[in-house]
């Protein structure tokens, strides 16, 4: 099944990359604004990982509750590897538009 990945779905999906085992909420909408210049809200962060969770794009676990949080519990997430071959998916199409276009330059920021 193929999946559409809007812009804040692919940022997401690459900061859980970046992040790794420790993805979760708050340090999500950090590494996004860290990296992009974008602010990204808690809320809205939460709204997208909850519809990729839905589209099984990411999997997620509980950590240990902890005094810090009054006891609650983290949720961590990760992606699947159907979220992994959607973002290479979505992300190649973007290249493959970008290719040619000598206004778009690819690699890493100057």
């Amino acid at each position: 099944m193929s999946h559409h990945l809007a812009e804040l779905e692919q940022l997401v999906l690459l900061a859980l990359l970046r992040l790794g085992a420790e993805a979760y909420g708050v340090a999500i909408a950090e590494e996004i604004e860290a990296r992009s210049g974008r602010p990204a809200s808690l809320g809205s962060v939460y709204k997208t990982l909850i519809r990729l969770d839905t589209k099984r794009l990411v999997a997620t676990r509980l950590g240990e509750s902890t005094p810090e949080r009054g006891g609650r519990r983290k949720r961590y997430y990760q992606l699947t590897p159907a979220g992994q071959a959607a973002l290479r998916t979505s992300l190649g199409a973007i290249q493959r538009m970008a290719s040619g276009l000598g206004v778009v330059p690819l690699g890493e920021p100057q």
